[in-house]
C-alpha cells in the first residue's frame, strides 16, 4: 500500500517540478498561430508589415490589451493610440497570464496582477515587472521587432 502511494506522490512531485519553467509547444494549440510568425521579421522589406502583423490597432482596446498565446506577448493600449508590449510568463512562476481586465494584465495561477502602462507588478505575489518587448506600430498593422 505504502509503495503505491509513493508512486502517487512522486508522479505528482514530478508534475509540480516543471511548473516553474514555460510550457514547451502544449500551450500554442489552444489558439492558432498568426499566418505568418514572428520568426519571418529578417524579411521586413517595404509592404510586409501587414503580412506579418501580430494584431491590427483596432484589436487592442484602449485601457485594454490582447493576450498573444502563441507569441507569449500581450499588446496593450494605455492610453489612446499608445502601444505597449510585454512577456505574457508571469515573473512569480512562469504561467501565462490570460487576461486583461480594469487596467491590469492577470495571472490566473495566483493572481498577480501587472500595469498596462509599464508591466509594473500592481498586486503580488510576484515581485517582478513583466519584460517589455519591442513592438512596431506602422499605420494599422502591429508587428514584433
Amino acid at each position: 500500500m505504502l509503495g503505491a502511494g509513493g508512486v502517487g506522490l512522486a508522479a505528482a512531485l514530478t508534475a509540480c517540478s516543471g511548473y516553474g519553467q514555460p510550457a514547451a509547444e502544449e500551450t500554442t494549440s489552444a489558439e492558432p498561430a498568426p499566418s505568418s510568425a514572428p520568426e519571418t521579421a529578417s524579411g521586413s522589406g517595404s509592404g510586409d508589415s501587414a503580412a506579418n502583423a501580430l494584431a491590427k490597432t483596432g484589436d487592442i482596446p484602449e485601457g485594454g490589451g490582447k493576450v498573444f498565446k502563441a507569441e507569449k506577448v500581450v499588446v496593450t493600449q494605455p492610453t489612446a493610440g499608445e502601444f505597449k508590449c510585454f512577456s505574457s510568463v508571469c515573473t512569480h512562476q512562469g504561467c501565462d497570464v490570460d487576461a486583461v481586465e480594469g487596467g491590469t494584465i492577470n495571472c490566473p495561477c495566483h493572481g498577480s496582477k501587472f500595469s498596462i502602462a509599464d508591466g509594473s507588478v500592481t498586486d503580488g505575489p510576484a515581485k517582478k515587472p513583466l519584460p517589455e518587448k519591442t513592438i512596431k506600430v506602422d499605420g494599422e498593422s502591429i508587428t514584433l521587432a
